[in-house]
């Protein structure tokens, strides 16, 4: 039992590891993603982007770092400044990470 349970383990993990663990997850899914902290750096209207001192993001396989991000909504760049604290969640549109939602840190 336990050679038949490790051969099928063996034969799937290739294709759990080739899964795109984004593709198919719905809007209610991401939203429910786990927010990571983030320090706002920076905020460039021209680019439409925002640069955030973020956390480790796992819903896109991301470590800790400084970067620039799309946003979902445009409008989020006007609300936030730099020196602002959030937890947010990103997700991968295009090749580009993009904040999906974002809350104030408390």
């Amino acid at each position: 039992m336990r050679l038949l349970l490790a051969l099928l383990l063996s034969l799937s993990l290739p294709a759990f590891a080739q899964h795109d663990h984004h593709a198919g997850h719905t809007a209610a899914e991401m939203k429910e993603a786990p927010l990571t902290e983030g320090l706002v750096k920076k905020i460039n209207l021209a680019a439409g982007e925002i640069v955030i001192q973020h956390g480790q993001l796992d819903s896109i396989g991301m470590p800790p770092m400084t970067m620039a991000f799309g946003v979902a909504d445009k409008t989020w760049l006007g609300k936030l400044k730099a020196g602002d604290r959030i937890r947010f969640s990103a997700e991968m549109k295009g090749g580009n990470a993009v904040v999906s939602r974002y809350v104030m840190a408390k």
